[in-house]
């Protein structure tokens, strides 16, 4: 797995994981997108541009238009990553809600 740091960086920003979020079930233009903040549109392009760049999001051009889409393989790569620690917290908290229904306060 060639996971690079700047993927992690990328999705650590909660306005670059709106932006995946919004084009998770369509591709969307850059003004599409930037629609949805209230931030300025050359912001927005720079998320956009730190996504592409960590091949979270890929471009497709449309004459003008340059539409934004997931890249469902890098995606997949991040979670098959991030799979184990999931894993390991369920089991944490699983364990935890276990021993808090055995619990029983001292009156």
């Amino acid at each position: 797995m060639n996971l690079r740091r700047d993927v992690f960086q990328a999705i650590a920003d909660p306005t670059r994981r709106a932006i995946l979020l919004l084009v998770a079930s369509q591709s969307m233009t850059a003004g599409a997108i930037a629609s949805n903040f209230d931030t300025a549109r050359p912001t927005v392009s720079k998320h956009l541009q730190i996504l592409t760049e960590c091949e979270l999001l890929e471009q497709t051009q449309t004459g003008r238009e340059i539409h934004y889409h997931i890249n469902a393989k890098k995606m997949k790569e991040v979670a098959d990553f991030i799979e184990p620690f999931r894993q390991m917290w369920d089991d944490r908290f699983n364990k935890l809600e276990s021993i808090m229904k055995k619990y029983k306060p001292k009156k």
